[in-house]
């Protein structure tokens, strides 16, 4: 891990390279002893990743409980009205596009 990656705001980072950064702090501290003010240094860094990716996580996990009974509506509208299950297909593929909005961040 270099200086200029923790010079990007983690709010900045998407959510791979934040839990890879954090991989590699973690590393860090595992593989030598480590300078009390690096210690501090990377320990704050660290602190501030878990806060975004915990943040995340709980934003998608509240859009999903909020997709999930629409999709469920969804497909029981489908089924009483006697489609081929099209529809539902369709609606996976929605879901999985609303997913791989956080990765934008």
């Amino acid at each position: 891990m270099t200086d200029s990656d923790e010079s990007v705001p983690v709010e900045q980072l998407s959510f791979t390279e934040a839990s890879r950064e954090l991989d590699a702090i973690v590393n860090f501290f595992e593989q030598r002893e480590v300078d009390v003010d690096v210690l501090v240094g990377r320990l704050e860094r660290a602190t501030a990743l878990i806060d975004e990716l915990d943040r995340r996580l709980r934003r998608t996990q509240a859009q999903v409980e909020e997709l999930v009974p629409r999709l469920d509506a969804l497909a029981a509208d489908t089924t009483a009205s006697g489609g081929t299950g099209d529809a539902t297909g369709g609606t996976a593929g929605g879901a999985a596009v609303g997913e791989g909005g956080d990765d934008d961040e």
